[in-house]
């Protein structure tokens, strides 16, 4: 049974961004004042992990790593709920998510739409 609660609560917010047909980038997200909390993944998915890129000024996108020196990687498949722990994105203010790794890129054969759950910094 599904709460009668239909809206976010004010300290979240979802985002709609779409890795096209043939390619493995989304377009950027605008972070600002929030950091991604969670990943609704799409229907359809051509297998591959998410990795993460973030950027300053949204020209120059660079590859997201842990305090440990590790690539931030997302383990997403079809129809599935992945829960991201928001100290990943902490301080990255434009985002793009990735299908697969900086070395092995999976280009999606689809366009695939992926929800966002941000959380508001405070």
């Amino acid at each position: 049974m599904q709460s009668d609660r239909t809206k976010m609560a004010p300290s979240q917010e979802v985002v709609e961004v779409t890795i096209p047909n043939g390619a493995a980038l989304s377009a950027a997200v605008n972070l600002y004042g929030f950091r991604l909390a969670g990943i609704q993944m799409p229907a359809a998915w051509d297998t591959a992990i998410l990795t993460l890129q973030g950027s300053l000024d949204g020209a120059t996108f660079y590859d997201v790593y842990d305090s440990d020196g590790n690539a931030v990687e997302l383990d997403v498949d079809d129809q599935r709920f992945v829960t991201v722990f928001t100290g990943y994105t902490a301080g990255i203010p434009i985002l793009k998510l990735r299908s697969g790794t900086s070395a092995s890129p999976v280009n999606q054969t689809a366009d695939r739409v992926i929800k966002l759950l941000l959380s508001k910094v405070r």
